[in-house]
């Protein structure tokens, strides 16, 4: 089937080509007319604090359901008659491009408590709080550019003015792809030596990314996505679009300098390593397809997103990359660069041959060297503290990170993620006096500072109580509170009314996620690993190959987060990466990091292992086929993983956390299998398990379907008839 599809796409070139270009520009033009919004929408049926943001917009409360902001500022005295006029003149204008919102202001009844009155700025910070209606991610951003605006041109005299909460956030600036890209050309000069060479995978990999988020833009019409997956799919796309359409490009030129014709070349390309090529991408979509598993919309549009981007590279690798080696044909390493034949020599002269056997000879060591250096990266996980970034985590010179310090300093850490208690009051009076006494009560409970008398709505058949810990919203005391909120204080004071209280507000939720995704992370990877050992059983027909696998990809997987903790919650080098402060791991990413490095390693260990079977099956000397395997496969396995490597440290550079923390874990991840899992744990295995890396019990081996990662070995050698033809013009 690969090789018609070659044949086809090479002697149809400039019809492909069109139809990719066709399906580019029209794509882009249904999403400039019918595209969809992004949505960070945290939905969490079931939880406690998904059924108080249900109750409050049943109740009247539109408002306090959506998201929120806070015009923070300090003055010599808040309360002074000037200050207070033009705060009350700032205050109108936001309610007006914030519109329709409210606004509270600290001069209200309401909003008394809004004005600091402990500590040495007693008087002296105050702020106004914004409570919106539900936004989508764009008019938020929207809205927010207005209301910061507003507010950097606020002239009160004496008085920093500055906006915190939701609206405060600036809308990232993705420009860091194009460092990627750079990176990823420098290494494919460097892999190739021929910058005609190292330019064919970009095109492909460029074609596939923009369709996919063009694709991504329709699709989020159906399906709900976070507002990052956009970003998200280029990660993940720029890298395996790279790395697939090098694998097959390379396999191109090594049938070239074995005398086969251009057309030739590309279809035993497209048999060979398109056919791995297309495996891998498979088991990438199915990894992260897995995450619908984990039963949550965010998480579901996510990974909807991201395979799409993976499938529109994985189609551009095996339609448009063949169509453009027709164009290329011969002149493939024309504008070669002087170390390209010193690049070119493999076999025995290889540096990754010797590399083998210097591994080969000390097994033991090397395998206990590299655990162990896995195994103490992977400590700082025994410590993970799951949960989500906030304005705390952004950089200082951020106006929505000086109101949360501001808000710190004035009223305590907690005033940045209060907690809202949402009831509903069938009883009427009767149980707006059990929630008086409940106010009374969480005024004395340990760990909250303040909390409000209950606010009825117009029917008064429901009501909200704010409460403001004493902690920070990631202090872990903050998670303490709202379980003793929920399991003591609250049943405890209402008992005996009608009452029906729900603990919820930002940090409440946070708290449910966090738990939610905790519990079903094991799961998720449990099945994850069992995918895994089932596939690679099937193709190398072997258990201990398949199992020796899965042990690794824990090991990396588990260091990488280690080195994650290490870095973003513990603040190891934070400065480096240019995060703000360090803070939990975001709730999704373990599980979105363990499902795209299963489908990475899965590409990297199906590429390597299949030639090292392939060398065993034609000489029957374990070690000689390890050491060939590794010869013929190591340069391109360093170089996709180099891309890699660098792409996903590019976005690093970017200012969004979450993507920084993505970007991170999945470099690292990168980095430790590609050098420590594949150049050093797996030689050293294979070399002390010796034959037994083959073994499959014969009952096994008679029930198991034959799968054929590689092409048949007729057409391996260039053997094939049809693989003989003469080359077609046009």
């Amino acid at each position: 089937m690969l090789q018609r599809l070659a044949r086809f796409c090479y002697r149809r070139r400039w019809r492909v080509l069109g139809a990719w270009v066709v399906l580019l520009v029209g794509l882009f033009a249904l999403n400039s007319s019918v595209g969809g919004k992004f949505l960070d929408e945290f939905d969490l049926p079931g939880s406690e604090s998904q059924e108080a943001v249900d109750l409050l917009e049943e109740h009247g409360f539109d408002n306090r359901a959506g998201a929120t902001g806070q015009v923070v500022f300090q003055a010599d005295d808040v309360n002074d008659p000037t200050v207070r006029q033009d705060m009350e003149a700032l205050f109108d204008e936001v309610a007006e491009v914030t519109a329709p919102s409210e606004v509270v202001s600290p001069y209200s009844e309401e909003g008394a408590h809004q004005i600091a009155s402990q500590g040495p700025e007693a008087g002296r910070i105050a702020y106004a709080e914004i409570n919106l209606s539900d936004r989508d991610s764009d008019e938020l951003y929207d809205i927010g550019e207005e209301a910061r605006s507003v507010v950097a041109d606020a002239d009160v005299p004496g008085t920093q003015v500055e906006l915190g909460g939701d609206i405060a956030f600036e809308q990232p600036e993705f420009s860091s792809e194009a460092i990627g890209f750079i990176a990823a050309l420098i290494i494919l000069l460097i892999a190739f030596g021929s910058l005609l060479a190292a330019g064919l995978p970009l095109i492909t990999a460029i074609f596939g990314i923009v369709t996919g988020i063009a694709l991504v833009g329709l699709v989020v019409n159906v399906i709900g996505m976070p507002s990052f997956s956009n970003q998200a799919v280029a990660m993940i796309g720029i890298g395996v679009g790279i790395d697939y359409a090098l694998f097959i490009v390379t396999r191109y030129r090594e049938g070239l300098q074995e005398g086969l014709t251009p057309e030739c070349a590309t279809m035993r390309a497209l048999d060979t390593a398109g056919r791995a090529v297309l495996f891998a991408g498979c088991t990438v979509i199915i990894a992260i397809l897995g995450l619908f598993t984990i039963g949550l919309d965010m998480i579901r549009g996510l990974a909807v997103g991201i395979s799409i981007g993976v499938l529109m590279t994985l189609l551009a690798a095996l339609t448009l990359l063949p169509a453009v080696l027709g164009f290329v044909g011969t002149n493939i390493d024309k504008f070669g660069l002087p170390h390209r034949r010193r690049a070119e020599r493999a076999g025995h002269q290889s540096i990754w041959y010797r590399w083998s056997r210097v591994i080969q000879h000390r097994p033991w060591r090397a395998v206990l060297i590299s655990a162990a250096v896995l195994i103490v990266l992977t400590i700082p996980l025994f410590g993970l503290r799951l949960g989500f970034g906030d304005a705390g985590n952004q950089p200082t010179d951020t106006t929505v990170r000086r109101a949360y310090d501001l808000m710190s300093e004035g009223f305590g850490p907690g005033a940045n993620g209060p907690l809202l208690l949402a009831a509903e009051t069938p009883g009427g009076q009767a149980d707006l006096q059990a929630l008086e006494s409940l106010s009374g009560d969480l005024n004395e409970t340990e760990g909250v500072a303040f909390a409000t008398e209950p606010i009825p709505n117009d029917s008064g058949d429901a009501a909200i109580i704010q409460v403001q810990p004493t902690t920070s919203p990631q202090d872990k005391e903050t998670a303490h509170l709202v379980n003793r909120l929920r399991d003591d204080v609250v049943p405890e004071a209402v008992a005996g009314s009608t009452a029906d209280v729900k603990v919820g507000g930002a940090t409440a939720a946070v708290v449910d996620f966090s738990r939610y995704t905790a519990d079903r992370l094991p799961w998720f990877i449990g099945a994850v690993l069992v995918l895994s050992f089932l596939l690679l059983t099937l193709v190398f027909r072997s258990l201990l190959v398949p199992l020796k696998a899965v042990i690794m990809n824990l090991l990396s997987v588990g260091a990488a987060y280690g080195i994650l903790v290490a870095v973003f919650q513990w603040g190891w080098g934070d400065s480096l990466l240019g995060v703000g402060r360090e803070g939990p791991i975001e709730a999704w990413i373990p599980m979105m990091l363990f499902a795209v490095i299963f489908g990475l390693s899965m590409d990297y260990e199906v590429f390597l292992l299949s030639r090292i079977r392939e060398e065993y099956d034609r000489t029957h000397d374990n070690a000689t086929a390890v050491a060939n395997g590794l010869a013929v496969t190591a340069r391109v396995i360093t170089a996709a993983a180099a891309i890699m490597f660098c792409v996903f440290m590019s976005f690093v550079l970017g200012d969004d956390r979450s993507l920084k923390m993505f970007g991170f874990g999945l470099a690292m991840a990168v980095l430790l299998d590609a050098t420590v899992v594949r150049l050093v744990l797996v030689p050293a295995t294979m070399e002390l398990l010796g034959d037994r890396n083959w073994w499959l019990p014969r009952w096994l081996d008679r029930v198991l379907p034959v799968v054929h990662v590689e092409a048949e070995e007729e057409v391996v050698a260039g053997t094939a008839p049809e693989l003989r033809e003469p080359e077609r013009v046009g």
